[in-house]
């Protein structure tokens, strides 16, 4: 970039994008339209903020419209837009680090953002989703209330399309609060059911829960879920 025009005449600098789906054509624009004025920052919204985020870690040097449009995804997570993180999730990494390799470069460009945002979903499903529906106690999940099975099916729904390594950890988590250990252990089968239909089916592994006896101990969860891969089936041909 220069302030005297080449002598050449004007020349067009292509950006290659065909493997970087998420870095849309309006969070580009306003990302170009930051290194010339920060006033660009006004233009974020939740809903394109993520395009942003994409486009600023692509072009590099925007670390303060980066932090703002990463502020902006963190915020727009909510029980309405959930279901859109969880398929964003789905394409990095896991704690184990297992993912197809095409997979990672659709979210590779977000950098170290990439596992913030991963973090911030899973914050979300274990400590705030459980409140917000009203789940959160054993009074509530117990009861039978209208309201509570309304909060109940809603939660479940969202955790049968929670990518595996995350539901485990969130059912397994202490702070994934909804009331004693026989509704979480209930909750896990429930959703492993769901799951069964959904997100797992024709995977080749079976999804199970299982109750630890005599509770949980020093502060460990006593419901578990564990995957296995199902055993193909065996056919004797006789000659």
């Amino acid at each position: 970039m220069s302030t005297s025009p080449p002598a050449g005449g004007q020349r067009v600098i292509y950006v290659q994008l065909d493997n970087e789906p998420e870095v849309t054509q309006e969070g580009f624009v306003i990302a170009l339209g930051y290194l010339y004025s920060s006033v660009s920052i006004d233009l974020i919204r939740p809903d394109n903020s993520r395009g942003v985020l994409a486009a600023g870690c692509l072009l590099g040097g925007m670390d303060d419209l980066c932090v703002y449009a990463y502020e902006s995804c963190r915020q727009s997570i909510n029980v309405e837009t959930i279901h859109e993180w969880l398929e964003f999730v789905d394409s990095i990494p896991g704690s184990d680090g297992s993912l197809d390799p095409e997979q990672q470069t659709l979210t590779s460009v977000f950098g170290q953002y990439a596992r913030r945002l991963r973090d911030d979903v899973f914050h979300f499903l274990v400590d705030t989703l459980p409140n917000v529906l009203e789940v959160n106690s054993s009074a509530v999940s117990e009861s039978g209330s209208s309201q509570g099975r309304s909060g109940r099916e809603t939660l479940l729904q969202i955790f049968s399309l929670v990518p595996f390594d995350m539901f485990k950890a969130a059912v397994e988590s202490p702070a994934f609060q909804i009331g004693s250990d026989q509704s979480r252990f209930k909750f896990a089968k429930d959703a492993v059911e769901l799951r069964k239909k959904g997100i797992a089916r024709g995977r080749g592994a079976e999804e199970t829960v299982v109750l630890a006896f005599g509770g949980s101990h020093m502060g460990e969860s006593a419901v578990h879920v564990t995957r296995k891969i199902r055993k193909r089936p065996l056919w004797k041909v006789n000659s």
